[in-house]
């Protein structure tokens, strides 16, 4: 079998690492961020969850769902917080596919750091839009994600989206 290296993305997962350790916890400092900020990235503030784009994201419009109580075990959760994190992902997907019109969904948790979780201390979920050709050579080749819109229209587009869902 062979074997594609993407070295750049372990620098990424490290740099959390030591922000996280440095500063706290980047998700519990994140929570406290109004929607309305200019630079926030979060789209929706739920009772026990929080719905945030991705900075580093894998595609346009990857979106996370983050419980506000730290935990990183996820036998921990409580019944109320599985309930919320399910509807979010499920209203995330509603979102993206009135916003960003994506032909297919990956949803799932890296859960430790062996999984390859960049934050594992806050258990959080991911919930990446996919395109039919979305992957190319560019990370592999050029160590370069291409995007093809910035975070903010994208933010934009999906706070559209949400209080559509909402009325």
């Amino acid at each position: 079998m062979e074997k594609l290296w993407s070295p750049w993305r372990s620098q990424y997962i490290e740099s959390f690492s030591d922000t996280t350790k440095k500063n706290g916890c980047i998700f519990c400092e994140k929570e406290k961020e109004e929607i309305s900020s200019s630079d926030s990235l979060i789209v929706k503030k739920g009772k026990l969850t929080f719905t945030v784009m991705n900075l580093y994201p894998y595609n346009n419009g990857h979106l996370m769902v983050v419980p506000y109580r730290h935990l990183s075990d996820f036998t921990t959760i409580t019944a109320e917080e599985n309930s919320e994190i399910m509807e979010e992902l499920q209203l995330a997907q509603k979102a993206l596919l009135a916003a960003l019109h994506p032909h297919g969904f990956n949803i799932g948790a890296n859960i430790g750091k062996v999984s390859g979780a960049g934050i594992d201390d806050h258990l959080h979920f991911h919930i990446v839009p996919r395109w039919n050709g979305d992957t190319n050579f560019m990370p592999v080749i050029g160590k370069v994600k291409v995007l093809s819109e910035d975070l903010m229209k994208t933010k934009e587009k999906l706070l559209a989206a949400y209080a559509d869902l909402q009325k």
